[in-house]
């Protein structure tokens, strides 16, 4: 019994000091993952640094739950490996640990309807064995004026936020936020957009999945599109599918009939619109717009237009594959959910 103490000891003390050494948050190398005859996940390659919000992006059967699982804990995966946080989370005793660790918010939760919002965060505090203080939390994101209202009382922004308290209840050090706006107003998403940013500004790291491509380009420093199992494409929004090099498009309307200078028209679309995509914006803005002020010409709806991260996310998901439909169910069955966490939705 001794050795094999001492050997649990051993083995506790260099998980807990591989945990502490400085790195990305998640690392994934090779990741596979199959439903019997489906390669839900083939081979991805995956990093995300110590306080990024990271946005994985893609269409439903893409493999992106699959991969979120697999990192949560929650699934095993069937090759490659795993580090979140420095654990590995396919191996019981270090996802035990990790558990401690990381918070997650999913799109659907199951509070207690008749606790108000302080009896919550406290009894999901209770679980961790060191939680951040109740209040503060509370404070975190924006619910203090609601502090002793019952949850069924909470709007829908407003319990989405109490989801986010929650899994900020054990003070982790990453959180998975599954599609946190779903069913939002426009208003509401913004205010959550705004607990995001402030989940970043405590050092927090944060992996976000989202359907919303305006979401993902306003929180995300990083972006990965992730496509029939496989990462197609990574990096910041700003730039990622090389948007930032696309050629522009100049979008205008004549009116009264003129003819533009040769090049600088189309047949116009079906709104009436002429669209251009020039080798040179500047010099084809200037050539437009000198000719409209002399010929007195109108170009209304004038505008410039690049690539959004929706086009170049729709260019880079637009195959049949893509287009598969929801990942096959398991057979395996859902890991219990960690302390002070609920049962990971499936």
């Amino acid at each position: 019994m001794a050795l094999v103490n001492g050997g649990f000891l051993r083995e506790h003390c260099a998980v807990a000091e591989l945990a502490r050494q400085d790195g990305a948050a998640i690392e994934v190398r090779g990741l596979f993952k199959s439903y019997g005859d489906v390669q839900a996940v083939s081979g991805i390659d995956l990093t995300v640094e110590r306080g990024q919000i990271f946005a994985l992006l893609g269409p439903n059967g893409a493999g992106k739950t699959t991969t979120v699982e697999i990192l949560e804990g929650y699934r095993s995966r069937g090759g490659g490996t795993v580090k979140v946080l420095g654990y590995d989370p396919g191996r019981q005793r270090q996802r035990q640990r990790l558990k401690n660790q990381i918070g997650i918010v999913l799109q659907s939760t199951g509070v207690d309807r008749y606790l108000t919002v302080v009896e919550t965060v406290a009894m999901y505090a209770g679980f961790y064995p060191h939680p951040r203080p109740v209040d503060e939390v509370i404070d975190l994101v924006g619910l203090a004026a609601k502090r002793d209202t019952r949850v069924l009382k909470l709007s829908g922004g407003q319990q989405r936020r109490l989801d986010v308290a929650i899994a900020l209840a054990g003070n982790p050090d990453l959180l998975f936020l599954d599609e946190p706006t779903t069913g939002f107003d426009p208003s509401a998403r913004h205010e959550a957009w705004e607990v995001v940013k402030n989940l970043a500004a405590l050092g927090k790291t944060v992996l976000l999945t989202t359907h919303y491509m305006d979401e993902a380009q306003y929180l995300a420093d990083q972006v990965a599109v992730i496509s029939s199992g496989r990462i197609v494409a990574e990096g910041p929004p700003a730039t990622i599918g090389n948007r930032d090099q696309a050629r522009a498009r100049i979008r205008y309307r004549l009116a009264g009939g003129a003819t533009p200078p040769a090049g600088l028209t189309a047949p116009p679309g079906p709104d009436g619109l002429i669209e251009l995509v020039p080798d040179e914006l500047t010099g084809a803005l200037h050539r437009l717009t000198g000719w409209a002020l002399e010929q007195h010409v109108e170009l209304d709806g004038l505008e410039v237009i690049r690539p959004s991260l929706e086009d170049v996310y729709l260019e880079l998901t637009d195959s049949p594959a893509a287009q598969a439909g929801p990942e096959p169910a398991s057979a395996e069955p859902a890991t219990t959910a960690p302390a002070g966490g609920k049962g990971r939705r499936r």
